[in-house]
């Protein structure tokens, strides 16, 4: 969620952003929170595909920051406690368990720390269509990251 839908980049408070999503208190009072854009819940809607949130956030994300971008409640991809032993080096903690979340089915992964090696072992492991779409966390998701993703599931749909 940090990085797509809460931009990095130094704004107008000159706040930088923290290492990770965990970092990020996630209480009312955030002001990482202003960072998020208003139309973001709709145009994630317009998608018209089901939306899950895949964050560290968890089931903050439906109380903090579903509520301020106009998102319903969603269900939450529940992350395993620890990692998993012998994941290839640059593989990110996400990866297996999005997989395994997915089971064959159609996905999409928007993240910024989304790596090659990543994009790899989908490929190798995933037996349905995915894309790993990286945002640049400096700008958050962006016009042209909507059309990548509107691009990709009009595809899956003609297939």
């Amino acid at each position: 969620m940090d990085g797509p839908l809460i931009p990095f980049g130094t704004g107008s408070s000159g706040l930088q952003a923290p290492a990770s999503d965990s970092e990020v208190s996630i209480d009312q009072g955030n002001p990482l929170l202003g960072r998020l854009a208003p139309d973001l819940g709709s145009r994630l809607t317009a998608l018209g595909c089901d939306l899950v949130w895949a964050s560290t956030w968890m089931e903050e994300a439906n109380e903090v920051v579903a509520p301020r971008i106009g998102l319903p409640r969603l269900p939450v991809v529940e992350w395993p406690d620890a990692c998993a032993d012998g994941s290839p080096r640059g593989l990110h903690w996400k990866t297996r368990h999005l997989v395994e979340w997915a089971n064959r089915r159609p996905f999409i992964w928007v993240d910024d720390e989304i790596s090659s090696m990543d994009r790899l072992w989908v490929a190798a492991q995933h037996a349905g269509p995915s894309l790993l779409h990286r945002v640049d966390p400096s700008k958050g998701l962006e016009d042209t990251n909507f059309s990548v993703l509107a691009d990709w599931l009009g595809a899956l749909e003609a297939s």
